[in-house]
């Protein structure tokens, strides 16, 4: 009597166990889909409640094994076997289960961790680009700037000689003009004739005008 109290127990014990396994490994499994970059706190209390249930389980199946030796009757014995063996094979596919999830858990977050260090080294890039980029910019704006300054020095220059060139023109013109009228002083009766030409030049404005003016009252008074 108190064998058979003792084995129903026990596999009252695995089953409850087996129970609390399934359950935990919903909870562990879900740390495959979103790992963070290390094993957060409730990672690392599951997967030792995990261990710690494997390792109960083992004990209670070993004590099965050896209720099961001591059992003489051989009616029962035999279902108990059968007990005992599936009690070991829910037990090495937990196990199995157990090394699954925490490899898939560890690949992931491998994974994570990779691609958190390409989009790290990318955004180091960028941020390193950006800045030769500012600084070429800049490079190029000072060229420009020097390059403009040279040709505004260059348009200066030319200025400057054309108005020289200009004041040399005027100063030879001028001299021309003296010398002319100096030339004109010497030359006798010359002034006497550039009057009457200055002179006949105002009559014949004169007439011209008259005329003008005597066409224009004639077409008002046609009109």
């Amino acid at each position: 009597m108190a064998t058979t109290t003792g084995w129903a127990q026990l596999r009252q014990q695995a089953r409850s166990l087996e129970t609390q396994t399934d359950n935990l490994f919903q909870t562990y499994s879900s740390f495959t889909s979103n790992p963070s970059k290390k094993p957060s706190e409730d990672e690392i209390r599951i997967e030792a409640q995990l261990q710690d249930l494997l390792t109960r389980r083992d004990a209670v199946v070993a004590s099965l094994s050896r209720t099961l030796d001591s059992d003489s009757a051989a009616g029962s014995s035999a279902t108990k076997l059968q007990n005992v063996l599936r009690h070991k094979e829910i037990l090495s596919d937990h196990r199995k289960e157990y090394q699954r999830l925490k490899t898939a858990i560890t690949q992931a977050r491998n994974h994570t961790n990779l691609l958190s260090s390409v989009r790290d080294d990318i955004n180091q890039y960028r941020t390193s680009t950006n800045v030769t980029n500012e600084a070429e910019y800049r490079l190029e704006e000072r060229d420009a700037i020097e390059r403009s300054h040279g040709m505004a020095d260059t348009v200066l220059a030319t200025a400057y000689a054309v108005n020289q060139e200009f004041g040399q023109q005027h100063l030879q013109l001028a001299s021309i003009n003296r010398r002319i009228k100096g030339a004109a002083m010497q030359i006798p009766g010359i002034n006497t004739l550039i009057g009457k030409i200055n002179t006949r030049k105002k009559r014949d404005s004169v007439i011209l005008a008259c005329l003008i003016s005597f066409c224009f009252l004639m077409l008002l008074w046609i009109r």
